[in-house]
C-alpha cells in the first residue's frame, strides 16, 4: 500500500483552477497508472480505470479533492517548413506519426527515417525545444495502446456454391 496522494480522475479543462502542476511529455500524457511528481516535488499516484489521453489544459483530482494541472512539457522537436506543407502532412500522416499542424510549420518528434524523407521531399527542418500538442487522431479521438476506434467491423459472409 502506499501513502502517496491518490488520483483516479482527471477533470477535463480544469488546468488553469490548480493551484501546483505536473509536467508532461506527449507520450507521458498516455497513461494508466504511474508516480507523477508535481513541478513541486510532490509525488501522487495516478490509477486510472484504462490508459488515457491527458490534454494539456486538464487535471489531476487527487484524493484529498485537490487539483493539480497537467501541462505539456518541453520537448526535443523538428519543426518542418517549406513550400509543400500540405505534402508533408500527408506523408508525415500516411506514417501515422503524431504531428503537430499549425498556419505556417509542422512539429513532430524526432525520428531520423521521417526526417530523411521530409528532406528528400524538400522540406527545411529545425530542431526545436517546446511543448508538443499534436492533433488527436482519426475519428477525432486522442491515442489508444491497439488503435482501437471504438467501433468494430463485423459483417457476415455469406457464399453461394450452387
Amino acid at each position: 500500500m502506499t501513502n502517496l496522494p491518490l488520483c483516479q480522475k482527471i477533470e477535463t479543462g480544469r488546468g488553469n483552477d490548480a493551484e501546483v502542476s505536473c509536467s508532461l511529455t506527449y507520450e507521458d500524457r498516455f497513461l494508466r497508472r504511474k508516480v507523477l511528481t508535481t513541478v513541486k516535488g510532490e509525488r501522487f499516484l495516478v490509477d486510472l480505470e484504462s490508459a488515457t489521453h491527458l490534454n494539456d489544459t486538464d487535471a489531476f483530482r487527487l484524493s484529498d479533492e485537490r487539483l493539480v494541472a497537467i501541462t505539456a512539457a518541453q520537448e526535443e522537436l523538428v519543426e518542418v517548413k517549406g513550400n509543400d506543407l500540405l505534402r508533408y502532412a500527408w506523408h508525415i500522416g500516411n506514417r501515422h506519426t503524431p504531428c503537430q499542424i499549425e498556419t505556417n510549420r509542422l512539429l513532430i518528434a524526432r525520428d531520423h527515417v521521417i526526417e530523411a524523407m521530409l528532406t528528400q521531399l524538400g522540406a527545411e527542418l529545425t530542431s526545436v525545444h517546446e511543448p508538443f500538442l499534436p492533433e488527436g487522431g482519426a475519428y477525432g479521438h486522442g491515442r489508444t495502446f491497439g488503435h482501437d476506434h471504438g467501433h468494430t467491423h463485423d459483417h457476415a459472409h455469406h457464399h453461394s456454391h450452387d
